[in-house]
């Protein structure tokens, strides 16, 4: 058991500003039947936050049955054996719940008064062990899974960029398609025999965090956890083996066309995994070039040089190799090589020129600043308790502050020097029909 009960301070190196920053504090228990389980009390707080994050993404998947994952997750509120209705005795309870996936985990979380925790808790562990999985339950969430596919993806304008993009910059790896899936028929086809295989394999308490946060005690979270997840027998460990992506040594390039309103043009590069040393160097690097109105790619191609109607650049923050990505539409005037020319002349001229110690302390004060307000909400904690408890060190959470403070203007220029790289960049055209 590990507890956390300390004030955290971090000398700034930013603006000369000291932060001072209250540790979260938690406690670790793991259960014999290997569900690890993390307690944060927060008593300024009458509610109380109940976080699962089951180690299964759309990277676990079959190449020829994608979506799996995500359809699971509609799957999950569609009862248990001894609650047929997952929603209804959680609105008794005055309770809120809701669940995201994506291409590493899938994460699912209620909010409720601290004095109705256990019918979470009863709810949760139901459906961890005994979930209802009959042909009306699969019948209906492939229905509703299909119709998100057909409104988001496929409907939507630019609903169908990642189901482009993926494939062009992954090859090998099974970050090669989206959560939603590759295409409608895969989750057309899926059979009752596909649900229970993929239930057993990673719907187990081994390969589950279980966070509780809020005004909850200690001995109460022991109490109950045991209670409603002890008995649960233990199950496999997802040990996320996957094909490593080649090297990529050629750019690569893909236009496509649609009835959309502007052109966008996407270029994606290769950059190292959450838990990589440089993460943070790539984190900022994204706010510096494309996070806001006040970012390089903005100033320069939208506001100054008109070229483009709007412009980001962002990481996937992924657990395995993931990408990092310049995306932005084009006025129907600017030319297409002209709107590239320009992205590549601020992206070598990032690799050329040291950043200033302003832009700098910019970008790590925004930073900090989001981190503290996130903070603020239990839930927040709850769910970042759980990610850093996957990817290996829980502590971490009460770290990002000086991780980000021990970047510098020379790090982040060298993470641009790797990254950028036109023989590493996978380029996507999404040209508007004339």
């Amino acid at each position: 058991m590990q507890a956390m009960r300390s004030i955290f301070y971090s000398g700034a190196k930013a603006s000369g500003e000291l932060y001072f920053r209250n540790m979260i504090s938690f406690d670790s228990f793991q259960l014999k039947n290997g569900l690890r389980v993390i307690h944060h009390f927060d008593g300024k707080t009458p509610l109380a936050v109940v976080n699962i994050l089951y180690n299964v993404g759309a990277r676990d998947e079959n190449p020829e049955l994608t979506g799996m994952a995500h359809l699971f997750e509609h799957l999950m509120f569609g009862g248990s054996k001894n609650a047929p209705s997952y929603d209804e005795p959680l609105q008794q309870a005055s309770g809120e719940n809701n669940a995201f996936t994506s291409n590493d985990i899938t994460n699912y979380y209620v909010t409720l008064p601290a004095v109705n925790l256990e019918t979470a808790l009863w709810l949760e562990s139901d459906r961890m062990f005994q979930l209802n999985l009959t042909p009306k339950t699969l019948q209906v969430q492939q229905g509703v899974v299909m119709e998100e596919f057909k409104q988001r993806y496929l409907n939507q304008p630019y609903g169908d960029m990642w189901l482009e993009f993926r494939p062009l910059c992954y090859k090998v790896h099974p970050y090669n398609w989206a959560t939603i899936g590759k295409e409608l028929a895969h989750i057309e086809k899926v059979q009752l025999t596909d649900l229970d295989t993929f239930y057993s394999q990673y719907y187990n308490p081994s390969n589950a965090i279980l966070v509780i946060g809020g005004s909850v005690s200690l001995e109460t979270c022991k109490t109950l956890v045991n209670r409603w997840f002890g008995d649960i027998p233990a199950g496999l460990v997802n040990l996320n083996i996957y094909p490593q992506e080649p090297a990529q040594t050629e750019a690569r390039r893909l236009e496509i066309s649609r009835d959309v309103p502007m052109t966008s043009i996407s270029i994606g590069f290769h950059c190292p995994p959450r838990k990589d040393s440089s993460y943070y160097s790539v984190d900022l690097l994204s706010d510096i070039l494309g996070s806001s109105d006040s970012s390089r790619l903005h100033q320069r191609l939208v506001k100054e040089n008109r070229l483009f109607a709007d412009i980001a650049a962002y990481s996937t923050d992924s657990l395995d190799p993931g990408l990092f990505v310049i995306s932005g539409r084009i006025f129907p005037e600017t030319k297409v090589e002209d709107a590239e020319l320009a992205i590549w002349k601020v992206l070598e001229e990032l690799k050329r020129e040291s950043i200033s110690q302003r832009e700098w302390e910019k970008v790590v004060n925004k930073k900090l600043t989001v981190l503290n307000y996130n903070e603020l909400e239990v839930l927040n904690k709850a769910m970042n308790l759980a990610l850093f408890t996957h990817l290996g060190n829980t502590d971490q959470i009460n770290y990002e502050v000086s991780s980000y403070q021990g970047t510098s203007p020379e790090s982040i220029q060298n993470t641009a020097i790797k990254l950028f790289n036109r023989n590493q960049s996978s380029t996507l055209i999404y040209q508007a029909k004339v």
